[in-house]
């Protein structure tokens, strides 16, 4: 059985009152919520809104259909928790910003890179526009197919292949301009 499947079986039992299976699907799927939400959000808001996503996942479980994956239901409820935040801090006054500590916390997220590789991944990838990063972390970072993503983003699967490849071309871009090097001081291919 699939990673989805196992998921979406944990979230009906879940729906049904299991709280075994509701522990489960919690963490099975916390990781990647936490991610996609410290890219539309930051990681500072990550945690917080990684809890209001599974508090209000865990009130409509009992509704859940399977109608799609429950990643892909899970991921559409964080996206609309990002949103509901932006809107909200969009509406009050915003307090500056002490320290930059993005590159650090996603680093958690990003395994395998050297760190300046990483430091410079994440700063790029926070340029992007905040549709083409949507697209691009939910499909590339995620793994969600295009047609998840779609769902998950609330637009056309088309879109999404054309904010991804728009993200890549971006990405080459700036990963080209950025004059990575080594710590030797030689360019890292």
């Amino acid at each position: 059985m699939d990673d989805k499947t196992r998921t979406t079986r944990l979230a009906l039992a879940a729906g049904q009152g299991d709280q075994a299976a509701a522990a489960a699907f919690i963490r099975a799927t916390q990781q990647q919520v936490w991610r996609l939400i410290a890219h539309l959000a930051g990681p500072n808001e990550a945690d917080d809104l990684t809890q209001e996503t599974y508090l209000r996942a865990l009130r409509s479980l009992p509704r859940f259909t399977a109608a799609s994956s429950a990643r892909t239901w899970l991921f559409v409820i964080a996206r609309r928790v990002v949103v509901d935040h932006h809107r909200a801090a969009a509406a009050r006054p915003q307090p500056a910003q002490l320290e930059d500590s993005h590159a650090a916390t996603h680093s958690r997220a990003a395994r395998g890179f050297p760190v300046e590789d990483k430091v410079i991944l994440w700063r790029i990838l926070d340029h992007l526009s905040p549709e083409r990063r949507e697209a691009f972390v939910a499909t590339q970072v995620l793994g969600l197919s295009y047609a998840e993503a779609a769902q998950v983003c609330d637009c056309p699967v088309g879109t999404i292949r054309s904010r991804v490849a728009r993200a890549r071309d971006d990405l080459i871009t700036a990963m080209a301009d950025a004059d990575i090097t080594d710590s030797r001081g030689r360019h890292s291919s």
